[in-house]
């Protein structure tokens, strides 16, 4: 592993971005003008244009002591083109900037960047621009993404109706383990540097915790079946929270049974192991960049043999509360109870 040590103000911020971007290759016919200019030229030819930013702030979305610098950058394409899979868009640029301290060399920017590379060639969206600047504690990183998508297509959170299904892809809650596994590691090597973390048979947790996907297939895969959602978000601030923006903005109450909720069985021996209960896990942790969503009952049999998506309950009348269906079969009220940014500590 190199030593070597680069100091940013030697090559100054044009070199600096320079140094970053040489090797990003373009993808999209709609990026006609990328890095280089004083702005990119893009023309989605005719289909509407879709743009969402996310900020990640150091010690509030992320802790480098456990998160490697190219799982970093890798992630922060992915939870911006996340959100544009939600709205049933397809993503063809990214905007990425970044504001560091002089703790960061060049070859520490140029790991986080190569993350950014791998994201940008598996999903095919081109990084087109950004900007950097000095920071005076840690690293800030801002991300706009674009996307396309045909007219009139894109999905909304405000139009479910009562009695559609509420669907969600993939399996929930393992990102939180993981989250709770590396600050337990953590904690312990800040006590006893001498302790190596123990991560053996985790995986998969860590594995969603610090490299998430953005659920692209899904979107492929609903207009394979000729399905469209009549609402779509991602869950990034967990299940509770997110079904509750679905509820809030449909103007609709619903009914989740816990028994239909997806979990992994690494996820349900993490939380074993860790004395919590999988299903809050799931309900409450956030980060799993799974999709969330309604469909009509009518097609439901086009799911059947999906693996993929799993039907966890369906919207009703606003009246009749936002109810969780216990495995008792108890009614419990779904709460706010995942992700908020602005949380004070305890």
């Amino acid at each position: 592993m190199s030593t070597e040590r680069t100091e940013i103000e030697k090559l100054g911020e044009f070199g600096l971005i320079d140094r970053l971007t040489q090797n990003f290759e373009t993808y999209n016919a709609s990026t006609i003008l990328s890095i280089g200019d004083d702005a990119a030229v893009i023309d989605h030819f005719g289909k509407q244009t879709v743009i969402t930013t996310d900020l990640l702030v150091e010690g509030v979305h992320f802790d480098l002591m456990y998160t490697p610098l190219k799982h970093l950058g890798y992630k922060s394409v992915v939870v911006n083109l996340s959100d544009i899979y939600a709205m049933n868009a397809q993503p063809t640029q990214i905007t990425m900037s970044l504001a560091f301290s002089n703790r960061f060399s060049l070859e520490a920017l140029e790991e986080f960047y190569e993350g950014v590379a791998i994201a940008c060639d598996k999903y095919g969206v081109d990084l087109i621009g950004g900007d950097t600047s000095t920071s005076q504690k840690g690293l800030i990183i801002s991300v706009t993404a674009i996307g396309e998508v045909a007219p009139d297509q894109y999905i909304k959170r405000s139009t479910a109706e009562s009695g559609d299904l509420i669907c969600v892809s993939g399996d929930l809650g393992a990102a939180f383990l993981g989250l709770t596994l590396m600050e337990r590691e953590k904690q312990i090597f800040l006590e006893n540097p001498q302790i190596q973390p123990n991560l053996e048979n985790e995986d998969y947790i860590v594995g969603r915790l610090l490299r998430p996907e953005a659920r692209k297939d899904i979107i492929e895969l609903l207009e394979k079946l000729e399905i469209k959602p009549t609402s779509m978000m991602d869950i990034s601030d967990g299940l509770s929270s997110d079904v509750l923006h679905l509820c809030k903005q449909s103007e609709l109450g619903c009914r989740i049974y816990e028994e239909k909720i997806p979990i992994n069985e690494a996820s349900k021996a993490a939380a074993f192991k860790f004395g919590l209960d999988a299903t809050v896990c799931a309900l409450n942790g956030g980060e799993d960049y799974e999709l969330l969503f309604t469909m009509k009952q009518a097609d439901y049999d086009k799911m059947t043999m999906q693996e993929e998506i799993s039907v966890i309950g369906y919207m009703c009348d606003a009246s009749e509360g936002k109810k969780l269906i216990t495995k008792g079969n108890n009614l419990f009220d779904i709460t706010a109870q995942g992700w908020n940014a602005f949380a004070k500590e305890a």
